[in-house]
């Protein structure tokens, strides 16, 4: 089994991943985690005070803090991207969930393509609560098709500035096998998830039944967000879960 590490105080586990997010979380026995969807994109500095509002009402300290889902207004430059991961992990640092560059949070930051946010912000956050008898939860974080921690994303990503039939089932598979390397890191895999989602804007439907059909990423349906990944050239990216609580907040 990938090795994984407690996160101090939280609840849950984690697989590290890069200084900007984990590859995934699992609830720790005795912890369930639970995801709060966002009724709209929430800008990032009031996100996170609404999210250590809601976390503290339940109890729980803000090292509870688990997973997030961004949406940005369009993908970034490699450069924008870290410097945008620079401002992000200030506030993890300052709640004492992250030391030196090693980031506990799962994430997905994606771009809509229809009626994008002005700035970034916050579409949903998952965190642990206490739940004797709880069955396993996770949440993986978003991967598109590239290898993460070599650099840059340019020279590491599956057929770069290809769109076609060929080059997206390859994207395609690449991202579902790093999904279920992800998932196996918490004993799960596509039975176990409670929700999958997949955001491109580009026409993928013919891969849909022969590929993540088989696979059986449909065991809970599919959420196909029309948005793109958040680093410019990349095509395909998936995040998935097995989360039992969910709630959507009006803000």
């Amino acid at each position: 089994m990938i090795a994984t590490v407690e996160a101090p105080n939280g609840g849950y586990r984690y697989m590290p991943g890069v200084f900007q997010y984990s590859c995934g979380v699992g609830a720790l026995p005795g912890f369930t985690l639970e995801r709060v969807r966002f009724s709209k994109v929430v800008p990032l500095k009031e996100g996170f005070a609404k999210i250590a509002e809601i976390i503290k009402a339940a109890g729980r300290p803000l090292t509870s803090f688990a997973a997030c889902e961004l949406r940005s207004p369009a993908p970034f430059t490699e450069q924008g991207f870290i410097d945008f991961n620079e401002i992000y992990i200030k506030t993890l640092q300052d709640w004492g969930i992250m030391k030196g560059r090693e980031n506990p949070i799962a994430r997905s930051n994606v771009c809509p393509k229809i009626d994008p946010p002005s700035e970034p912000g916050f579409y949903a956050f998952s965190f642990t609560t206490v739940a004797p008898d709880a069955p396993p939860s996770f949440v993986i974080a978003g991967s598109g098709e590239a290898t993460e921690g070599k650099g840059n994303y340019r020279d590491h990503t599956v057929r770069f500035g290809d769109t076609s039939p060929s080059g997206m089932l390859e994207k395609a598979k690449f991202v579902l096998d790093e999904m279920e390397r992800r998932m196996s890191a918490f004993s799960g895999n596509w039975r176990q998830t409670t929700g999958a989602q997949l955001y491109t804007v580009q026409d993928v439907y013919a891969l849909l039944e022969s590929e993540l059909g088989r696979r059986g990423v449909f065991h809970s349906g599919l959420t196909w967000h029309f948005n793109r990944p958040p680093i410019e050239g990349l095509e395909y990216e998936m995040d998935c879960r097995c989360v039992h609580t969910e709630r959507v907040v009006e803000v």
